[in-house]
């Protein structure tokens, strides 16, 4: 009961600060940031704010390992935490998660998942969340949390939009 008031508690100081605190052993499930376009993009302008807005949320959450598919894309949504954090990225294949669930259960504290629209759900499913969640190919910026009881929460990057489209991030004289 107590782990579970204080994981509340820092979930809802992380909907009002950049600098939240989470309790150790959370798995942090989320899909890389806004691309741009190619084959494997690099993170648009806006995805590359975005993940240092992502390195300033998640800095003092506890995160002891940083886990993205070696796409550009998801490889350079979590560069900016690696880097804050001091920590390396594994790679992973998203087509065999059962690896990373072995490697992610292997490490003692709370780690950092960088997957894609298409992998969150099943992440968030095979990591214990006992919530089905669902993301769209427009869904940036959502970090789910999976906590050891399976509780599922949400933390979304206060500078993302629900829906970004063409010109997101784009300002107009």
């Amino acid at each position: 009961m107590r782990k579970c008031l204080a994981l509340l508690f820092a979930l809802l100081i992380a909907a009002t600060s950049t600098q939240a605190a989470f309790a150790a052993d959370a798995v942090f499930i989320m899909r890389h940031l806004q691309k741009a376009d190619g084959a494997d993009p690099p993170l648009s302008a806006v995805g590359t704010a975005n993940a240092q807005a992502l390195a300033n949320m998640l800095a003092r959450s506890g995160i002891k390992a940083i886990f993205a598919t070696p796409t550009r894309r998801a490889m350079q949504t979590a560069q900016p935490l690696a880097q804050k954090l001091g920590l390396n990225i594994t790679s992973y294949d998203a087509k065999d998660p059962q690896i990373l669930a072995r490697e992610v259960a292997a490490i003692p504290g709370a780690v950092l998942i960088v997957g894609h629209s298409d992998t969150v759900p099943d992440l968030v499913a095979r990591f214990g969340g006992k919530q089905p969640v669902a993301i769209s190919e427009q869904d940036y910026g959502t970090v789910f949390v999976v906590a050891n009881d399976g509780k599922v929460s949400q933390l979304k990057l206060p500078s993302t939009p629900e829906s970004c489209g063409p010109s997101c991030g784009v300002k107009r004289r």
